[in-house]
């Protein structure tokens, strides 16, 4: 576990007592910020803003109840929390122009590079957290009509003739992005040249007759207005939705991608409220076993290294054969260019195809 960078001196100590001890309690949106006290007269409450993407929604809701009864049975303080889901990008956006968010959990790194960029979150907060602030991670998987009429059980069934496929657009949708970088590395896989795995990829997305602006937009296209005979979505997605008695058949792919989701604390933000101490609390709590059981229970792979020789838990998840990560197609900044800035890859492909 890699050590936090020391910020001064008024932190330190309360934060290493605090350990693993922690606790929240669930505020009511309309409570004002309430700055943090000294460490010999804390306040009896304090408030923080969780910034988070849609699909974390079900395993927050869980553990932060956990997470609050602990802290103050501890530190006899109440933290009130004010939560905002959406889509990662969105959220983005809206942490940048002024949402008071304290910590950010989004669906890609990208994202939250974007909020450091703007000089809200301090350099290196990568290695602020084990697994680099990686917190949740899931993979890819298509969905199928029931019966699986069209025999689908790689990426590469997605380009044949025939076969209708539903899926977000990577220029506006995060989730998409890692779409895409599954659908590529599946062709790098094959020892196909860039070239070729453009061209690959330009065969799936041929066979997408619109792209949905976001991954709950494809959701409805497919599962509510019955398009399409497959669709890529996030396997904990389906996992969950299937537990909520929906069911839904999917194929995992033995080539995958690791859809790995960091969590940050807003330094600037935090500074500014006065609630460092709890905010770094709870972003490591996130990592105990207790949460990543959480995590797991509603589809995402945990990423806690106990959890993962669990083989009650791990049952749920089909093995991988060859899984990739962003790192393997090179840094945020270098997949951007490559494959989705203006005139990369996807541009070229989408013009191949005239949309």
């Amino acid at each position: 576990m890699l050590p936090w960078r020391l910020r001064g001196p008024k932190r330190w100590g309360a934060l290493f007592l605090a350990g693993l001890g922690l606790a929240w309690a669930i505020a009511a949106c309309s409570r004002p910020p309430i700055p943090g006290g000294s460490a010999t007269a804390a306040p009896e409450e304090v408030e923080l803003t969780l910034v988070s993407f849609a699909v974390t929604k079900a395993a927050h809701e869980a553990i932060i109840p956990k997470f609050v009864e602990q802290w103050q049975r501890d530190h006899d303080q109440i933290v009130r929390v004010r939560r905002s889901y959406g889509a990662s990008g969105s959220q983005t956006r809206a942490v940048i122009d002024g949402l008071d968010a304290d910590v950010v959990h989004l669906a890609l790194a990208l994202d939250t590079e974007k909020i450091e960029k703007a000089g809200l979150i301090e350099l290196g907060w990568e290695q602020e957290l084990p697994n680099n602030s990686v917190v949740s991670q899931s993979v890819a998987v298509i969905v199928t009509r029931e019966g699986n009429p069209k025999n689908i059980q790689r990426w590469e069934d997605l380009t044949r003739d025939g076969v209708q496929l539903i899926t977000a657009d990577p220029k506006t949708s995060g989730a998409a992005r890692w779409n895409f970088l599954a659908l590529w590395g599946a062709a790098i896989a094959d020892q196909q040249e860039s070239s070729e795995a453009q061209q690959f990829v330009q065969r799936v997305y041929g066979n997408a007759p619109i792209l949905a602006r976001d991954a709950r937009e494809a959701s409805a296209a497919f599962l509510k207005q019955g398009q399409g005979d497959a669709m890529i979505n996030y396997e904990n997605e389906i996992i969950l939705a299937n537990q909520l008695e929906t069911s839904l058949p999917y194929v995992v792919p033995s080539v995958n991608v690791s859809i790995d989701n960091p969590i940050a604390v807003v330094d600037q933000n935090v500074d500014k409220h006065g609630n460092r101490e709890v905010a770094e609390a709870f972003v490591r709590y996130l990592f105990t076993p207790e949460a990543q059981r959480e995590f797991a229970k509603v589809g995402f792979r945990p990423v806690d290294p106990g959890l993962r020789q669990d083989a009650a838990i791990m049952a749920q998840y089909p093995a991988i054969e060859t899984l990739y990560e962003a790192e393997d197609f090179g840094s945020w900044d270098a997949i951007q260019a490559q494959f989705f800035a203006d005139g990369a890859a996807f541009d070229q492909i989408q013009d191949a195809l005239r949309r």
